[in-house]
């Protein structure tokens, strides 16, 4: 999921750990799991706190843990990655005007291909309704920062319809009707959270993808290297003492 970047991490000192909650489920459910697999990593290596860095919904997840599950005495910082804190507009959109045919059917293509990935109870429809401005509004209000973990968030976007192949080029055009700058699927301004905000950048004109955030597809891009860019995020964690 994360390309390149925790191999290179690694070789420059961190120590890696993932989430592995599931890939689509209810936030309050993934966030459980979270806080179950973070409270195993705590106890296996007898580390006072972690830093988590989540990208997408996973920075929702997080938050929801940090906040309502009682795992705030065990985290020193949360780094988001592209994740819609304010939700998704065309989202809410979709699950107004889209067909309950169509939905169900992308619901159970989708929990099946999870499942063969290794979800045990993938609900794809669930972790989309959890992605809606209206939902997140309320998340927001119900979930609040605690005050001894440092909050951050980072950003990126894309720059035209055809820095991405399908069906982010695609995404990014419905996107931009309803928030205009976005990473394919999430706007800029639903990026932001916590006491600082930064923009992943290049100066070509493909711009950086929500997939890009994460090494997805393994590709150099001209101008943003993505595992320098997380080397200088983890130094910059430390050096503020986290």
């Amino acid at each position: 999921y994360w390309g390149r970047v925790p191999r290179e991490l690694m070789r420059n000192g961190a120590e890696i750990f993932y989430g592995k909650q599931q890939s689509a489920a209810k936030t309050k459910d993934a966030a459980e799991e979270l806080k179950n697999n973070i409270m195993q990593i705590i106890q296996k290596t007898g580390c006072e706190k972690v830093n988590m860095i989540a990208h997408s919904k996973g920075g929702l997840e997080s938050r929801y843990a940090i906040s309502q599950l009682g795992l705030s005495p065990y985290v020193a910082s949360l780094t988001t990655i592209n994740t819609p804190h304010h939700g998704c507009a065309f989202v809410d959109w979709l699950l107004e005007k889209m067909p309950k045919c169509i939905c169900n059917w992308l619901t159970k293509r989708y929990n099946n291909i999870m499942k063969s990935l290794g979800d045990t109870n993938p609900d794809f429809y669930a972790a989309i309704c959890n992605l809606t401005s209206h939902y997140c509004e309320i998340f927001n209000r119900e979930v609040p920062d605690a005050p001894d973990v440092f909050y951050q968030s980072v950003g990126s976007k894309m720059k035209s319809w055809n820095s991405a192949p399908f069906p982010l080029n695609l995404s990014y055009l419905f996107v931009r009707c309803f928030e205009k700058e976005n990473d394919g699927l999430v706007s800029i301004n639903s990026m932001k959270w916590g006491s600082h905000f930064r923009m992943a950048s290049t100066n070509g004109h493909r711009g950086i993808t929500h997939g890009d955030m994460i090494d997805l597809n393994r590709q150099n891009i001209n101008g943003f290297d993505v595992r320098e860019f997380y080397v200088e995020l983890v130094q910059e964690l430390k050096q503020q003492g986290f």
